[in-house]
């Protein structure tokens, strides 16, 4: 019988440790990087970091840790070397060099590969291929080939091609091309936004991952793809939802990560518009994450950055299911019952998911996290509890537009059986 089943491709991950950024945030970095080569069907088999005060200009790594990367690569079948900072086109070619058939890729190049994997709409394709074509462009050497040709898997590295002027004006050409394309495309999406502004418009906006499509899944009682891998979607997904009697758009919009590469907020402006259109932005957190508060900056960064961080915001805690406060741990009672317990995968403790559920909000709610912005609220919107406090929130935020835009809109209170969502293409 013929194997037909395909093997993951492999990586080593390489990571440095400087004055910037601790141990503590390179193991973190690292995991997710980890995860973004998961999503984009990678296995990592072994991560490797170095203390340095600045990357090295040849190789980004120093020439010991070069040689320890060589032996390992030498002993296991290793397909890729993921850095987690952006390389430049002279480290590429070094590295390329010294590692001969075995990929070189960086973190934006791992990014932009999940975003041509994730893109559904011509839109969305069309960014993420400008993207690329902006990544490449001051990356081509004697070994780049066009990328129309380009090997499988993870990385655009093809097998060679001697024309580099003729390349660089290929490439450029299409950069132009596809900028046009996008500046029409842009052009039909502001037609559509515009029809839109009889509404009041609230976008879900956080860090990959965090669950903004479960939750918008939950307030709009509609299906909307969502999935435990980083960039589950990269497209702008708008439906209709009803609170009360008052009518509303609300947007999931892509989600924000570390270092995002500059080129794909460039070639996503009009995706971003939906967030700097809204009236109303949802900060959707995962309050599980241990560096949920860096989550929440990066965000708020990326946000001020595309100018839209002075809207009016609910900042919601999610994933309070998984939340447990760790300091009141030993005063819970244990259990072996997997039915009913949470597991915390770091210290092994065991605690009833209804003790964990009810411990979690109370204590979530005490602590300052309550105070961060003006409106907050904790929920869990994979099993729906407290959602019923952020539609209140949501309510009264949308409440006070829609009157402005509807001034003798009769006012009716918001209630359980009031509240629906209906779909609305994006």
């Amino acid at each position: 019988m013929i194997e037909t089943h395909k093997q993951p491709e492999t990586a080593v991950l390489v990571a440095l440790i400087t004055q910037k950024q601790t141990a503590e945030q390179t193991k973190e970095y690292l995991d997710e990087l980890a995860f973004l080569a998961e999503t984009s069907g990678v296995k990592t088999l072994k991560t490797f970091t170095q203390k340095l005060d600045r990357p090295d200009t040849r190789t980004f790594v120093g020439k010991g840790k070069m040689e320890e990367i060589q032996t390992y690569i030498l002993d296991n079948p290793v397909d890729s070397i993921i850095f987690d900072d952006d390389l430049t086109p002279a480290q590429v070619r070094n590295l390329e060099d010294e590692f001969k058939d075995v990929k070189v890729l960086d973190r934006s190049l791992l990014i932009l590969n999940i975003f041509s994997l994730r893109a559904q709409t011509a839109q969305s394709r069309v960014q993420v291929e400008l993207a690329q074509y902006q990544y490449m462009y001051p990356r081509l050497t004697r070994m780049w080939s066009h990328l129309t040709s380009q090997k499988g898997g993870v990385g655009m590295r093809g097998p060679g091609e001697k024309e580099l002027e003729t390349d660089r004006r290929i490439v450029k050409d299409r950069i132009s091309f596809l900028k046009e394309k996008l500046a029409k495309i842009d052009k039909q999406s502001q037609t559509r936004r515009k029809e839109r502004d009889r509404l009041v418009r609230v976008a879900l906006v956080g860090y990959t991952n965090v669950g903004k499509s479960t939750l918008m899944r939950t307030m709009a009682k509609t299906d909307v793809f969502a999935e435990n891998k980083l960039f589950a979607t990269v497209d702008s997904t708008v439906r209709k939802v009803t609170l009360g009697n008052i009518p509303f758009l609300l947007t999931d919009t892509v989600g924000f990560i570390r270092k995002l590469p500059t080129m794909l907020i460039e070639s996503f402006k009009s995706t971003l518009d939906e967030v700097r259109e809204a009236d109303i932005l949802v900060h959707v957190v995962d309050v599980s994450h241990p560096n949920f508060e860096e989550q929440i900056e990066v965000v708020n960064d990326t946000l001020a950055d595309i100018k839209a961080a002075d809207k009016p915001m609910v900042l919601v805690f999610n994933k309070m299911d998984r939340f447990v406060p760790k300091d009141e741990w030993a005063e819970q009672p244990h259990t072996n019952d997997d039915d009913d317990t949470f597991q915390d995968t770091h210290e092994g403790v065991m605690i009833p998911v209804a003790v964990r559920r009810k411990t979690a909000l109370e204590y979530l709610k005490k602590t300052y996290l309550s105070q961060k912005a003006d409106y907050v609220a904790f929920i869990s919107a994979e099993t729906g509890e407290n959602v019923g406090e952020l539609r209140e929130l949501l309510y009264d935020l949308v409440k006070e537009r829609h009157y402005q835009i509807y001034p003798n809109w009769l006012h009716v209170p918001l209630t359980e059986s009031a509240e629906y969502g209906d779909g609305l293409a994006s």
